[in-house]
């Protein structure tokens, strides 16, 4: 029986899943427009599966038309840039026979010998490993996926945006790669660089939104149909309205009410068990609040920030200029409210904000 996912990428032999259909498919044409896609969002959103999900179904155009290969830069974090591109040289590589593999095809020997004897020790030698490698792909168009794009060394980002600048400014149709995704949780404009060098101006900025209503029916619906276990509709609106369909608390609860709780498959899940669960997740100390409660003690200037925020007396409006509201968004602790103010992106949140923040009783008189 397959389960609901909280670690890590998911997949539908293992997970019920949000098919994200309508999201991958505007990423795919975003790609067949040769963009330069930028997506940057907070952990444990579901951006790493659903790159994955983009790659394997571009891999498995039947037309071969474009030709993807991934790469996470999260493993690079403490290297320099010399060593830095030797690593991602071998990654690319690794790549590639993975794709042909896939295709169950094998590489030529012309196309062999050229990997074997390609070294890339710099932006220069990568820019020239693409041009030359875009030679041996003919009608296909190289998609390049960088996952974790934040853990580049400081001192090669640089240098590889000044690259992915020229491969981008080319106006040949065989600029290689034909098509970037660059996957972070800060944004590009944040990393403090010359902004003529980078996709500043290029970017074609994607958002993968968290789950709709309809997307949360969807999820808990495979499990009904797979187990028989029914919920009332109340109890997937709540679950919505109380986590903003952010993908992990939604998977979170469902393995709460589903696994947890021991509720006799035969029984309807009522908002009496959602009152439960609710009590649970607000105060357990899953991955997911963790990450809240680090990111927002990140900077002391962001407790008084909140607090207005969730003051109903003041509040704070929204200022994508402020560097710590951007920090906030970017960090998916804060939006913007329909109004134009600043809002908590969700009330588990703005609940956990509060405990971590609430004064301490410091007068021995008062307790009682």
């Amino acid at each position: 029986m397959r389960t609901f996912g909280t670690h890590g990428p998911v997949n539908p032999e293992d997970h019920y899943v949000v098919s994200r259909r309508v999201e991958i498919a505007d990423f795919i044409k975003r790609v067949k427009r040769g963009k330069y896609i930028v997506i940057f969002a907070p952990r444990q959103t579901g951006k790493t599966t659903f790159f994955q999900w983009a790659v394997d179904a571009l891999t498995d155009d039947t037309d071969d038309t474009y030709f993807p290969i991934e790469l996470n830069f999260e493993v690079y974090a403490d290297y320099t840039g010399s060593d830095f591109y030797p690593s991602l040289y071998e990654r690319i590589y690794d790549e590639i026979e993975g794709v042909f593999k896939k295709r169950g095809a094998d590489l030529s020997e012309k196309l062999s010998d050229f990997l074997k004897n390609t070294e890339i020790n710099d932006q220069v030698t990568m820019l020239a490993f693409f041009q030359d490698f875009g030679d041996f792909l003919r009608k296909e168009k190289l998609v390049l996926i960088i996952d974790e794009f934040d853990g580049i060394p400081r001192d090669a980002v640089n240098g590889f945006l000044h690259a992915l600048r020229s491969i981008y400014v080319q106006r040949s149709l065989r600029k290689c790669p034909y098509s970037i995704g660059i996957v972070g949780v800060k944004n590009v404009t944040q990393l403090n660089l010359n902004r003529s060098i980078s996709p500043f101006k290029i970017q074609d900025e994607f958002t993968l939104p968290n789950f709709s209503l309809e997307q949360v029916c969807e999820l808990f619906g495979q499990y009904t149909d797979e187990v028989g276990q029914t919920f009332d509709p109340e109890v997937l609106e709540n679950i919505h309205r109380q986590t903003a369909g952010q993908p992990f608390l939604v998977n979170r609860f469902a393995q709460i009410l589903t696994e947890e709780m021991n509720i006799p498959k035969a029984e309807t899940i009522t908002m009496t068990h959602f009152s439960n669960a609710h009590i649970e997740i607000r105060e357990e100390d899953n991955a997911n609040l963790s990450h809240l409660m680090a990111n927002i003690h990140k900077d002391p200037r962001y407790k008084t920030l909140l607090m207005r925020i969730v003051s109903y007396e003041s509040g704070v409006r929204f200022n994508p200029r402020d560097d710590n509201i951007s920090e906030l968004t970017t960090l998916g602790v804060i939006g913007k409210a329909s109004d134009g103010m600043c809002e908590i992106v969700n009330p588990i949140y703005q609940y956990c904000i509060m405990q971590a923040f609430k004064p301490t009783i410091t007068d021995l008189s008062r307790i009682t």
